[in-house]
């Protein structure tokens, strides 16, 4: 676990700092937590979220298909949107495997980066995906282990958003940066497939949720093709919420009528939130 990033966490028990030692980090009041061999820690209290966590095979598709660089357009905006100067780490809730985060860090030498995941299985990656980059399991709706105003940018990936939580842990001179599909997302697929279909309302439902804590500061729709070939598309499936939704027996079948290739559009909302400015009592 790098020293950087540890300067980043909070203890989930108490909120007090945490320090690292040889395999273990501590805060002041004797909370201890292991390092995994794989090099992420394990700062969840309790059980998690009931079926929130990406599973090993969900990991080893997103694994895949984020690995052949279909989604490398989403990774330059990421990086464009996460640029400034307020001080701080990047910190990316929701972060699963890292890939995002590392495609930031590519862009951003001086930065370390944080991923905050439920999944350990997406940590085990995410652990090893950037050299600038540690890695801890926790629950996005309960308080994150993070230090308040230690975030120079959270990054917010197709994942949950608990508002109260990311303005916390994002410093006043920072910004929240939420990438969301917009209903033309994998289009050609959705309908053939019977996949999940991105509500119309999505983006404002996400401002207004964010409406008291963030205001917009900057929008960029995000338009670009994917050429998918039957494997990549079954992939793309597999990693993503419609896997908890799908038979596989019937996703085979319905992928195999497709035309292979196919071009498959990826439509994403990137949004840059400013965050409203602290009470002075708090």
């Amino acid at each position: 676990m790098l020293g950087d990033i540890v300067e980043t966490l909070a203890c989930p028990h108490c909120g007090a700092d945490l320090a690292g030692e040889p395999g273990t980090l501590r805060c002041a009041a004797g909370h201890s937590f292991d390092i995994a061999k794989q090099g992420y820690v394990n700062l969840l209290t309790g059980a998690g979220s009931v079926g929130t966590a990406d599973t090993a095979a969900m990991v080893a598709a997103r694994v895949d298909f984020l690995g052949a660089g279909h989604y490398d357009p989403l990774g330059a905006a990421l990086a464009a949107a996460s640029a400034g100067d307020a001080p701080g780490a990047l910190v990316d809730v929701g972060a699963g495997t890292g890939h995002h985060l590392a495609h930031v860090l590519d862009a951003l030498p001086a930065r370390h980066g944080l991923a905050l995941d439920i999944s350990k299985y997406a940590l085990r990656r995410a652990a090893r995906a950037h050299p600038r980059m540690g890695a801890a399991v926790c629950d996005a709706w309960r308080p994150l282990p993070v230090r308040s105003g230690a975030a120079a940018t959270v990054l917010n990936v197709f994942a949950p958003r608990n508002p109260a939580e990311l303005r916390r842990i994002t410093a006043d001179e920072g910004a929240l940066v939420v990438a969301a599909p917009a209903p033309r997302h994998l289009g050609e697929l959705v309908p053939a497939l019977g996949l999940l279909q991105v509500d119309p309302d999505k983006q404002e439902r996400i401002d207004a949720k964010l409406a008291p804590w963030f205001t917009v500061r900057d929008r960029d729709p995000l338009t670009f093709t994917m050429t998918l070939d039957h494997d990549a598309i079954a992939t793309v499936v597999a990693m993503g919420p419609s896997a908890w939704h799908t038979d596989p027996a019937e996703l085979r079948s319905r992928i195999a009528r497709l035309p292979n290739p196919l071009a498959v559009t990826a439509s994403i909302i990137v949004s840059v939130y400013d965050p409203v400015r602290r009470l002075p009592n708090h």
